[in-house]
Parts: C-alpha cells; structure tokens; sequence
C-alpha cells in the first residue's frame, strides 16, 4: 500500500504551494473543498481534498506534483466536474486537487488538416460552437454530457450519441496528449501526423487511465467533416422489438449518425416534462439521425421504415425541417431533467453498461423486468447501435439507496454475464472497481496494478480509482494466465522498476 504524509506533511506542501500560486488561485475554503470532492451527480463516497489549486499552464502543473511528490501528498485533476463513478473525489486522508477548468483555450485550429489543439479545460461543445462561430466546416463527434472537458473525456475514455458512427475516445480522435508524470516531468506523447506505427501507442495509455498516471493538460484532437443530418423516430411494442431492428438496420449499412433507444417511462418522462413541442406515443422509441445528402437521407430514411415495419414497429416519421429535428433531438437530449421530473423531488442514480449489439435484447429486457419487480421507477435510453445503455433509477428517501444500488449490481453482473462490460462510457472510478476482476481476468487487472506501479511508485495520482493498490500476489497463484502472472511475482518480488532514460 502506498503510505501519505503526514497531516503535519500535507501543511507544509501547502505552505510551499502558498509561495507558488497568488492567494486568489489556491483555496483551502471548506466550501470550495467540497465542491471538488462532491459531485451532485453520483451517490458514492466522496471526501473534500486539503486544498485546490486554479492552474493556468502546463509549467504551474509540473510544479504542483513535484510538491505532491515531496510530501507524499495525494493529487487529482478536476475539470469539468461530470464525473458520474466518483473520478475526482479526495482522498479520504486529503491531498490536492488541482483545478484545469481555466486552462479552456483553443490554442491552435489546423482546418487544412482536420485538427486542432486544446488545453485540457476545453469544453467538447465550446470547441464545435467556436468551430460554427468561425465558419469551419468540421466537427468533434465526441458528445458525452455537456460541459464535459477535453481532460476530463480523455479521462474516462468517454463516447456518447455519436458512437455508433465514429466510435469513441480510443478511436484516434486524440492525435496526442501533453501530460504531467507523478515525477513532474512533462512528456508529449507523439507528434501531429494521422497516423504513427512509431513505438507503443503512449496516447492510449492515458485515454481511460482517470487520472491514475498523469495529468492531461493539452491534447490534437482529430475533426470531422459537418455534414447534413436529419432526425426520425418510431415506436415498437417493446425493446426486443426495437434492438433487434436496430441489428438488422446496422447489418444494411445505412449511413447513421446515431440511434437512441428510448423506453415507454422516458417516453412519458417527456410528455410529462412538457417542454417538448409535441405529444409522443407512450411506447418504446427508437430515435435516428441520418447523415449524407438529402438524397442520401431519403433513401436511408426508406430502407429504416421497411425495417422498423418488418419487426412490428409503427409511426416513423421524418422531421420536415431543421426546426423540427433539432426539437426532437433535444427531446432525447433531456434524458435528465425529464426523468428527475418524473418523481417530484427525487435523486437519481445514472448508470451505463455495454454488451454486443446482438445480446443488448436480452440485457434491457432482463433490467426492465428487474426493476419493475424492485418497485424502482427508472427510465431507460441507449445508444443502441453500439449496444451501450443508460438507466437513471428514481429515488427520494436514503433508504432506498440500498435498493437501488442492488439493482445496478445486478445489472452490472448481467452485462458481464452476457459478455459485456460494466462501464460504456462513464469509466471505473470508485463505482465500478469491484467488477474489473470479473470482466477482465485476475492477469489483466493485476498487468494494469503493474503499470500503476512502474509509472507512479508514490501512489499519489488519484489514488484508490480504477485500479487499487497492492498488487495481489494471492490472486496470482490461481490465474489462468500464468505467464502474465510468473511474471508480475517476478517484478514485485524483486522490485523491478523501469526508469525513463536520462535526457542528453
């Protein structure tokens, strides 16, 4: 186990700290403490950090974790502060968090080459606002919750609406990243070109890391060219129905820019939200946005009718105008706020797991039915091309937070069951650590607990996320992959620790 300062130890970093940042920049305010130690958006175990530091630059940084590493002092990046599995939570013994939502800017737009590089605060949809704003026809198709960052997507290895048709944070879309090592040393991970068979692929390394390696401070990031959409829904007798006709949609090849699966709850969730412009059908929904010319969209929009009729859905209907798509499509982009209005003053638990496309009947089937049965009112969307799903489970009272964190511990063990994954989107945190043995395999988790080790030997980046110390020799004796396995005992027991060469 890694072994923090003392609290006398945390005072003097600090102390130190206080002579490198102006007062205005580093609070040990209980109330900003608390702000950056608690999320609204999650019901884990959170803890409020020693003190926070407002960074302006790569260099400021640096300076903080070699401070950190000095006293032992625990540390973790905060941005936008979307985090729904507890990712930037203290902890418990404090330490620093430090703060990238002012490191915001666009440093530099390649539009000849479809690129363009950003500090970490960045905003995903500031970036494609600044893009509209300056007539650039190119976009960032990554569309996790808005006000999510740059840093903070690279993060949880994040994807959102948009997947099915460009794929996720680990899909090339960031070229680099600048990061600050637990040593404070500054690397860049590769170079601008589309493409690199040059060494390992370090980028990836920190895409989906939380934090736990290094801390993101500028990343290239990989555009798209903005093309025509338009937006349809339909409606089906149930889920099977809607995802199975989402399978035979995708085996087609109809060019889909995305696909939202909406249950019969959320489709009353809506209406009862009433801030749509129409009254849907109170059935489960599937929601499409094509992609191409008019021509292009005429023609999928014929192809998608022919199947949704084919597995006996109804009422598929194509906006008329941009107006009218872009009402629909914000229809769907208040899952939210219209499930929170469903049960007046409630809380709600936001969960995602993904499985293949092929077994996600099965999968939303067997949750709707849990949670029935449970007594929960919870609404359910997916992007279901992608065979990723979102549940938002209701609840007023703490006492039956016990309930519904059973029911997304079974739906967790169901995805993995079926060959599937506890998290889509959301990443590990602290909320869903307990599933990775399960999901990956003892060598897998303990190869990770490894590059933890080699790469942060204090422990002090975001301790206790995703992957926990000690490495687990007692799990190694029984593992089926024993030649991972020989190894790690080798590394530990000897205490084998790679070390970056020296510069020249």
């Amino acid at each position: 186990m890694p072994t923090f300062g003392t609290p006398a130890d945390f005072q003097q970093a600090i102390a130190e700290l206080r002579t490198l940042f102006p007062a205005d920049r580093i609070s040990t305010d209980p109330d900003v403490l608390h702000v950056h130690g608690f999320s609204l958006n999650t019901y884990h175990p959170g803890a409020p950090h020693s003190v926070v530091i407002s960074v302006e630059g790569t260099e400021e940084v640096s300076s903080i974790v070699k401070v950190a590493s000095k006293w032992k002092m625990p540390i973790t990046a905060y941005s936008g502060g979307t985090s729904l599995e507890g990712g930037f939570a203290a902890h418990p013994q404090g330490g620093i968090c430090v703060d990238l939502s002012g490191m915001d800017q666009i440093i530099k737009i390649n539009e000849a080459d479809s690129d363009l590089v950003c500090q970490a605060g960045a905003r995903w949809d500031d970036i494609n606002e600044t893009l509209r704003e300056k007539g650039i026809p190119l976009f960032f198709p990554l569309d996790p919750a808005p006000g999510a960052t740059i840093g903070g997507m690279i993060a949880t290895g994040c994807s959102g609406t948009n997947a099915v048709r460009y794929g996720t944070a680990k899909a090339e879309w960031f070229l680099n990243v600048t990061v600050v090592l637990p040593s404070g040393e500054i690397i860049k991970t590769r170079r601008r070109a589309r493409k690199s068979s040059a060494g390992f692929d370090t980028t990836k390394l920190f895409i989906g890391a939380e934090g736990t390696l290094g801390i993101v401070t500028e990343a290239t990031i990989r555009l798209a060219p903005l093309l025509p959409t338009n937006v349809a829904v339909a409606q089906f007798p149930d889920v099977r129905k809607a995802t199975e006709a989402v399978g035979e949609i995708l085996n087609k090849g109809v060019p889909i820019q995305c696909v939202e699966l909406c249950d019969d709850v959320f489709m009353h969730a809506t209406n009862n939200y009433g801030i749509s412009t129409r009254k849907y059908p109170e059935r489960d929904s599937l929601f499409f946005k094509f992609q191409g010319s008019p021509e292009t969209i005429a023609e999928s929009a014929r192809v998608v009718d022919e199947v949704v009729r084919a597995h006996g859905g109804s009422g598929f209907e194509l906006a008329k105008s941009e107006k009218e798509a872009a009402d629909l499509w914000a229809d769907r982009k208040a899952a939210l706020f219209s499930g929170l209005a469903l049960v007046p003053e409630s809380k709600g638990w936001s969960t995602d797991v993904c499985v293949p496309v092929s077994r996600l009947p099965d999968l939303v089937y067997e949750t709707k039915k849990d949670l029935e049965e449970s007594g929960l009112v919870s609404t359910i969307v997916g992007h279901v091309g992608d065979g990723n799903f979102h549940s938002l489970i209701l609840f007023k009272a703490d006492k039956e937070l016990e309930a519904v964190r059973g029911a997304v511990h079974r739906m967790v063990e169901r995805a993995i069951r079926l060959d599937g994954t506890c998290t889509g989107e959301h990443a590990v945190g602290i909320g869903k650590k307990e599933y990775l043995y399960e999901e990956l395999g003892t060598g897998t988790v303990e190869l990770m607990k490894l590059i933890k080790r080699t790469i942060d030997p204090l422990g002090i980046f975001n301790p206790g996320k995703v992957v926990a110390y000690p490495v687990r020799l007692e799990r190694l004796q029984f593992s089926d992959t024993p030649d991972i396995c020989s190894f790690i005992q080798m590394t530990v027991q000897h205490s084998l620790v790679v070390k970056s060469i020296p510069e020249e």
